[in-house]
C-alpha cells in the first residue's frame, strides 16, 4: 500500500522539487497575469448579469440604469487598482492587506482582515465554479442538470493542478485565460462594428421578451434601494484584486514593479470587458430575469441562457463555431478563476501560520514547493459551500464580496497611516510629493470602498451576507484561540530554569504488557531488561479465564525470572485495568517513573494494520496523559513488513546508468 500510494502521488503531482528550486517557480508577468488576475477578469462573465438580474425585479424600464451602474463600478475598480499599486510597492513581502492592517492598525484589525480574506477566497472558488457550471450548462444540458457534480469535480481537478506547483499550474492556465480575453474583446469589437459601422441589428434571443413592471420597485426609496443592490451585485467584479498584493513573492524580480504592472494590465482588461458587455447587452436588448417564469413572450419550456451566451449568439449569428468558442472559454476561465484563490489562500494561510494564528502545517511547502495543506483546506471548504448552496450563483453571490471590501477598507486606511508615519520623518521635497500623491490615491480608494461596503451591508445583509459575517467572526475567534494556545505552549516549554537536570527519577518501575507468550513478548522483555529498571514485571489482563490459565502455565514452564501479574477484568476491558494499575504502582512520589513496554506488530499492508495493534493504540492514548509514565513501543516486523521494506529500498537505475554500465541488478550479479 505505501508503494501504491507513492506511485499514485507521483503520477498525480509529479516528482518532488528540491528546496533550492524555489527560485525556478517564480512567475514572469505573462504567467502571473492569468494566475493572479483570472478572477477579476473572469468576473465580467457574471457581474454584468447580476446587475441585470437585480434590476429585472422592477421591470424592463429599470435596465436603462445598467450602464450608469456599470460606470460607477468601473470608477471604484480603477480606484482600487490604483490604491493596490501603492500597496505592492510599500509591502512587497506577500502579507498584502493582512500585513498592512496589522502594521498600521494593530494585531486585532489584522485578524479581521485575515478572516475576511479567508472567507472571500473560499467564496471565490464556490462562485466561480458555480458560474462556470451555469455557462457550460447553456451549451451542455448534462452539466446544467448536474451542476453540483460538475462543480465538485472541477474543484478537485483545480486542487490537483495547484498541488503540482504554482509555475506548472500557471502555464496550464495561461492559454485559456488569454483565449477568453481575446474572445470577449473580439466579440465586443465585432458587435459594435456591426451596429455602428455596418448598421446591422444585433438582437439577443430574449430581445422580444418583456418583464412585468413592478410599481413598488419603481418609485421612491424602494427604487433607490434596488439601484444600490444592483450596484453591490456588480461590485463582484472587484474581487480578486487583492490576490496580487498577497502574491508579490511569487513574481520575478523586480517583484514590486512586476506586480504593479500586472495590476494595471488586469484593471484595464477587466474594465474594458465589464463595461463593454453591459453596453452590448443594452444594444442587443438582452433580457435576464431573476425568475425566468416572469418573462412575458417567452415560449413554453424556455430555458434562460447566461448573458454571455446570449450575446455570443447575437453577435456571431450564423457562425456557431465562434459562439461555441466564447461559451467554452467562458466556462473554462470561470473554472480557472478559482485559481486566484488557490494561489492567494495558501500564501495567506502560510503567513498566518507563521504568526501562529493557524495550524503550523499550513506554513510548510509540499513536494512541489506549493503550500499543499492550504490548497487542500481551501478545496474542502469550497466543496462544502457548493454542495450546501446547490451551486447556485444567485444564492452564493449574496455572501460574496463582503470579505473583500472589509479588507479593502482596512487596507486603504492602513496605507493612509503608513504615509502619515513616513511623512513625519521625510524631508526631501520630491519624496514628500510622491508620498502625498500616493496618500491621495489611497484616500480616494478608502472613500469609494467604504461607500461600497456600507451599501453591500445594507442591501445584502438579510439576503445572506450575515452568513459571511458570522463565518468571519468564527474564524477570528478560532485564530485568536489558536494563537493563545501556541503562546501558552511556548511559555510552558521555555521555562528551562525550572527544570533541574541533576534531579533523576528516584525509581523506575518497568511493566511489560503481555497478551500471549510469543516472539514480540520475548523481545519486549529483553529490551526492558536492557534498560536496567529498579523493578521489572510482566502484566496481563484476564479477559478469558482459560487463555489466562494457559498463559500462566506457559510462563511457569519457561521459568522466567520476571514475575507475571494478572489483572482481573470482570467486564473484559483491557485499557482501564492497566491504567489503574500503573497509577497505583507510581504512587504519589513525583520522582517515580513507570515505563510501560508495549509489543507491537509492524505490517506491510494497510488492511493488516486494521487487524492488529488496536488495543495498543487505545492504551497508548490513555497512558500518555498520565504524569510520570513513559510509553515505549517495541516493534516486531512481520514478513509482510520486511517485504515492503525490501521493495522500498530496492535500488533502481537513474536515467542513463544502464547505458553507461553504471548499474547492475542483483539478478544479473547472481
Amino acid at each position: 500500500m505505501p508503494k501504491f500510494a507513492t506511485v499514485a502521488k507521483r503520477l498525480l503531482l509529479g516528482r518532488p522539487f528540491r528546496s533550492d528550486r524555489l527560485s525556478h517557480t517564480l512567475l514572469p508577468k505573462r504567467i502571473a497575469l492569468p494566475v493572479f488576475a483570472s478572477d477579476p477578469m473572469s468576473s465580467v462573465a457574471y457581474a454584468p448579469e447580476e446587475i441585470l438580474l437585480t434590476l429585472s425585479v422592477a421591470g424592463l424600464s429599470a435596465y436603462a440604469f445598467s450602464v450608469w451602474i456599470g460606470i460607477v463600478v468601473v470608477v471604484v475598480m480603477l480606484a482600487v487598482v490604483a490604491s493596490y499599486r501603492q500597496n505592492v510597492h510599500a509591502y512587497p513581502s506577500g502579507g498584502g492587506d493582512y500585513e498592512v492592517a496589522t502594521t498600521n492598525h494593530g494585531r486585532r484589525w489584522g485578524l479581521v482582515v485575515a478572516s475576511a480574506l479567508l472567507v472571500d477566497y473560499i467564496l471565490t472558488v464556490a462562485v466561480s465554479i458555480s458560474s462556470a457550471a451555469a455557462n457550460i450548462g447553456a451549451a451542455i444540458p448534462f452539466v446544467s442538470t448536474h451542476k453540483v457534480l460538475f462543480a465538485v469535480s472541477a474543484i478537485v481537478v483545480l486542487a490537483a493542478m495547484n498541488l503540482r506547483g504554482i509555475r506548472e499550474s500557471g502555464t496550464a492556465f495561461a492559454i485559456p485565460t488569454y483565449a477568453f480575453v481575446v474572445g470577449i474583446v473580439c466579440m465586443l469589437l465585432y458587435g459594435l462594428f456591426r451596429v455602428f459601422v455596418l448598421g446591422d441589428t444585433v438582437r439577443a434571443e430574449s430581445a422580444g421578451f418583456s418583464l412585468p413592471e413592478n410599481s413598488q420597485h419603481l418609485a421612491g426609496l424602494g427604487f433607490a434601494f434596488l439601484i444600490l443592490r444592483a450596484f453591490s451585485s456588480g461590485s463582484a467584479a472587484l474581487t480578486g484584486v487583492e490576490a496580487i498584493s498577497n502574491g508579490v513573492p511569487a513574481f520575478r524580480k523586480p517583484k514590486s514593479r512586476n506586480a504593479a504592472t500586472t495590476l494595471l494590465l488586469m484593471g484595464v482588461i477587466a474594465v474594458v470587458m465589464f463595461l463593454g458587455l453591459i453596453i452590448l447587452a443594452r444594444i442587443s436588448h438582452a433580457v435576464i430575469a431573476e425568475d425566468p417564469g416572469q418573462l412575458i413572450g417567452a415560449p413554453a419550456g424556455y430555458e434562460q441562457k447566461t448573458l454571455v451566451a446570449q450575446l455570443a449568439n447575437a453577435v456571431f449569428a450564423g457562425f456557431p463555431p465562434a459562439t461555441w468558442y466564447i461559451i467554452f472559454f467562458t466556462g473554462l476561465i470561470l473554472v480557472l478563476a478559482a485559481n486566484t484563490a488557490f494561489n492567494g489562500f495558501p500564501v495567506l494561510g502560510s503567513i498566518l501560520a507563521q504568526d501562529r494564528y493557524l495550524p503550523r502545517q499550513l506554513h510548510t511547502r509540499g513536494d512541489r514547493l506549493a503550500f499543499s495543506n492550504g490548497i487542500i483546506f481551501l478545496a474542502t471548504f469550497a466543496i462544502v459551500l457548493v454542495v450546501a448552496f446547490d451551486a447556485e450563483v444567485t444564492r452564493l453571490i449574496q455572501l460574496y464580496i463582503i470579505g473583500v471590501f472589509v479588507s479593502f477598507v482596512l487596507s486603504q486606511s492602513g496605507m493612509i497611516r503608513h504615509w502619515n508615519r513616513l511623512l513625519r520623518t521625510e524631508t526631501d521635497p520630491a519624496a514628500r510629493r510622491r508620498m502625498r500623491r500616493s496618500q491621495a490615491i489611497n484616500t480616494f480608494g478608502l472613500i469609494m470602498t467604504s461607500a461600497v461596503l456600507v451599501l453591500v451591508l445594507v442591501t445584502k445583509f438579510l439576503l445572506g451576507a450575515w452568513i459571511a459575517i458570522a463565518a468571519m467572526v468564527v474564524i477570528f475567534v478560532l485564530m485568536t484561540g489558536i494563537r493563545r494556545h501556541y503562546d501558552r505552549v511556548a511559555t510552558e516549554l521555555s521555562e528551562v530554569d525550572r527544570y533541574d537536570q541533576r534531579t533523576l527519577p528516584s525509581r523506575n518501575h518497568a511493566i511489560v504488557l503481555v497478551s500471549k507468550l510469543h516472539l514480540p513478548t520475548l523481545r519486549a522483555l529483553s529490551y526492558a531488561k536492557a534498560m536496567r529498571p529498579d523493578a521489572l514485571e510482566a502484566v496481563t489482563v484476564n479477559v478469558d479465564d482459560e487463555e489466562t490459565r494457559r498463559l500462566t502455565a506457559e510462563w511457569d514452564t519457561h521459568g522466567f525470572k520476571v514475575p507475571l501479574k494478572v489483572l482481573e477484568s470482570p467486564y473484559r476491558e483491557i485499557t482501564k485495568p492497566v491504567v489503574d494499575y500503573v497509577k497505583r504502582v507510581r504512587g504519589d512520589n513525583p520522582r517515580n517513573v513507570v515505563t510501560v513496554f508495549i509489543p507491537e506488530y509492524v505490517v506491510g499492508r494497510w488492511w493488516e494494520q486494521l487487524l492488529h495493534n488496536q488495543s495498543a493504540l487505545r492504551l497508548k492514548g490513555r497512558l500518555l496523559f498520565q504524569p510520570g509514565v513513559v510509553v515505549a513501543s517495541v516493534p516486531w516486523q512481520l514478513a509482510s513488513s520486511q517485504a515492503a521494506a525490501r521493495r522500498l529500498t530496492r535500488s533502481r537505475p537513474a536515467a542513463g546508468d544502464v547505458r553507461r554500465g553504471l548499474y547492475q541488478s542483483k539478478d544479473r550479479v547472481r
